[in-house]
Order: structure tokens, then C-alpha cells, then sequence
């Protein structure tokens, strides 16, 4: 599972980096903790880190049970296409909301790859007893 635990690990640092990104917006548009809105720049760089957070519920625990029961190289590979997605979802966003919409696809879909392929290897699994 070495490559499943590499890409959490890579998954994880860019959340970090989207919340450094947060911490960063606050101080060049003097948008003080806790407020979240009075900024549109700064809005859209915490809804990056917000919906990230949003996703990695959805996104980490499926592509752990994809890389178990599936494959853990593929389960690496789509979890590099979930991260750049992401990146790709931030860069966007970041220019302008309507922008936000390929990235956003890219990781929803790898997302939706590992949550349907894990279930599809459990449930045939569980069917053919192996």
C-alpha cells in the first residue's frame, strides 16, 4: 500500500498548502480571524480550502479501500488525478468562480472512480467469496 499512503501523504500536504495559501490571503486583504467574508479574493481562496475539507471525507477513505481491494498503484495514480484536479479546481477558482468548473470535474470524477470501484470489488468479493 505504498503508493496509497504516498499520495494520502502528497493529499494531505496540499491541504496544508491551501491553508497556508488562507493564512497568507488573510494578511495581504486584512480580513481578520474569524472573519470569513468582506473580500472576494480572500472568499474564494478560504472556499478552495473549505471544499477541499469537504471532500477529502469522501476522497481519502475511498482511495484506502480502493488501493486495498482494487489495486494500490491505481488507486495512486487516480489520486494523483484527484490532486490535480484540486489544483486545478484552486487555480480557477482563484481567477474567477466560473473558472472553478474543469477542476472541479476532474476530482469529483476521480473521487467517484475510487468510491465505485472499491464498492464494486467489495460487493464481488463478498459475492464470489473471495
Amino acid at each position: 500500500m505504498h503508493f496509497t499512503a504516498l499520495i494520502t501523504l502528497a493529499s494531505l500536504l496540499f491541504y496544508v498548502f491551501l491553508g497556508v495559501d488562507v493564512a497568507r490571503a488573510r494578511v495581504s486583504r486584512n480580513v481578520r480571524a474569524p472573519a470569513t467574508t468582506g473580500d472576494p479574493v480572500f472568499e474564494r481562496i478560504y472556499r478552495v480550502q473549505m471544499n477541499t475539507l469537504e471532500w477529502l471525507p469522501i476522497y481519502i477513505p475511498s482511495l484506502w479501500l480502493f488501493g486495498f481491494y482494487v489495486s494500490d498503484l491505481i488507486a495512486g495514480v487516480v489520486g494523483v488525478v484527484w490532486i490535480a484536479g484540486r489544483y486545478l479546481y484552486r487555480t480557477g477558482y482563484e481567477e474567477a468562480p466560473e473558472k472553478r468548473s474543469l477542476g472541479f470535474m476532474i476530482q469529483a470524477t476521480a473521487a467517484a472512480v475510487l468510491l465505485f470501484g472499491a464498492a464494486i470489488a467489495i460487493v464481488y468479493r463478498l459475492a464470489t467469496g473471495h
